[in-house]
């Protein structure tokens, strides 16, 4: 499985880019995302941009990652997923649409 992490840019040159998430640095392939400056989130995949993050997208995604390493050293979530759990539950457009419509499965 491939999950993105969100790292901040710390230099840039060209289509590349120094990244930093905590400790950690790596450089990054800008090709998807096009000119960043530095200070600027991405969402990075294994090693390219995918996503230019907004700070408060970037801390959310953040916590999440962290609650879930905590949640398989056995640790508890505490509130990772607090934007998750402000929020009522919705459906995609379509499957909306269908609810609505009385779609039932089976």
């Amino acid at each position: 499985m491939c999950v993105g992490v969100p790292m901040e840019v710390v230099t840039v040159e060209g289509l590349c880019a120094l990244c930093r998430a905590g400790e950690a640095t790596e450089k990054v392939d800008l090709s998807l995302v096009g000119e960043v400056a530095p200070g600027t989130f991405l969402l990075v995949f294994l090693g390219a941009a995918r996503e230019v993050l907004s700070p408060a997208r970037a801390d959310e995604i953040t916590r999440a990652l962290n609650g879930l390493r905590a949640l398989m050293a056995g640790k508890g979530l505490g509130d990772a997923f607090a934007d998750l759990e402000a929020q009522t539950p919705t459906l995609p457009p379509h499957l909306e649409a269908a609810r609505k419509a009385g779609a039932t499965l089976g």
